[in-house]
């Protein structure tokens, strides 16, 4: 396993980390266990959960529990700011609601810190300096080690850094957002932002809800149990990961996977850690085997010759590629 600085920060995580959102919405605490237990054994040492996952709350219980005294050898992120209940008072990210969210997600835990502590979408009517100093105190306090952002915007992180740099307050050293093969839109802003401020990217829906997987296959039915079957009847939330446009294009990126003799789980992984921006590819899992796949996908890396080819298939933003890593 490889491990990488998050941000300009000292904290290494995994290369291949595990998304939790799965626990406790589709695998019960018993799975959940089998899960984190290959994790581990595997190398992997950041599970991202939030407040929310799991029919609020319950991801971040199950996984508590799965770790147990193994708490202390591994790196746990969560998040705040989404609704956890009715009314003003239980979203966001003033000062009152964050240090109120703290305590409820470490009672869940089981835990009396979090590594990586992340606001999980911009809150438009709070200052974010009130935001970052509730934060900071976080910080002194030990409750959290760490901080970052998700879903923010290039100029939303710009003004966090500047912020933080400003008032003397700890900085935001990851940025989580959707990025895969097939969604590059932050490569305009928000990539050229992260790697100016010193902010690692964490991408989420890394293999587009299992699209690029390369187990979906056009006009087939989905499996049953599966994602893609579960939202096949929903309209446009189906057309977001599933749509024809999609699929051309995973049918030609598997072309490119065929021609250079890898599977296409290997070139959505290795192709967002060829990415210096990229810390962790966040992806989850219901099965061990499935962390297996992953991780070994997290070894492998595109040549420069296939690279090109990927930006012509899928483009980037404006049509100018982001530099890769040296292959290793």
């Amino acid at each position: 396993m490889e491990y990488r600085n998050l941000g300009r920060s000292g904290l290494k995580v995994s290369a291949v980390g595990l998304g939790c959102n799965n626990f406790g919405m589709i695998i019960d605490a018993a799975q959940t266990k089998v899960v984190v237990d290959k994790a581990i054994e595997l190398g992997i040492n950041f599970f991202d959960t939030a407040d929310i996952y799991g029919e609020q709350g319950k991801s971040e219980v199950f996984l508590g529990q799965a770790l147990g005294a193994r708490r202390k050898d591994v790196l746990v992120a969560t998040k705040f700011a989404n609704p956890m209940g009715p009314g003003p008072m239980m979203s966001g990210g003033s000062r009152r609601y964050i240090m109120s969210a703290v305590e409820a997600s470490l009672k869940r835990m089981g835990t009396d810190y979090f590594d990586l502590y992340q606001m999980h979408v911009p809150d438009p009517h709070t200052p974010i300096d009130e935001t970052m100093r509730a934060l900071d105190d976080l910080v002194h306090q030990g409750k959290v080690r760490y901080v970052g952002h998700s879903n923010f915007s290039g100029w939303q992180t710009v003004d966090a850094s500047w912020t933080a740099k400003a008032l003397n307050l700890a900085p935001f050293i990851s940025a989580q957002n959707r990025y895969s093969l097939l969604s590059r839109d932050i490569e305009a802003e928000l990539v050229p932002a992260c790697a100016a401020h010193g902010v690692s990217i964490l991408p989420f829906f890394p293999l587009e809800s299992g699209l690029l997987t390369g187990k979906y296959k056009r006009g087939e039915k989905p499996a049953e149990g599966t994602r893609y079957a579960a939202w096949a009847g929903r309209g446009a939330v189906a057309s977001r990961f599933f749509g024809d446009d999609k699929f051309a294009k995973v049918e030609l990126l598997q072309g490119l996977c065929e021609k250079y003799g890898h599977s296409m789980l290997e070139m959505a992984i290795g192709w967002l850690l060829s990415k210096p921006v990229v810390a962790s590819v966040i992806s989850g899992a219901t099965k061990p085997e499935q962390l297996e796949q992953n991780v070994k996908a997290g070894a492998w890396r595109p040549s420069a010759e296939e690279l090109q080819n990927i930006d012509e298939i899928t483009p980037p933003p404006g049509g100018v590629a982001m530099q890769p890593t040296q292959k290793k």
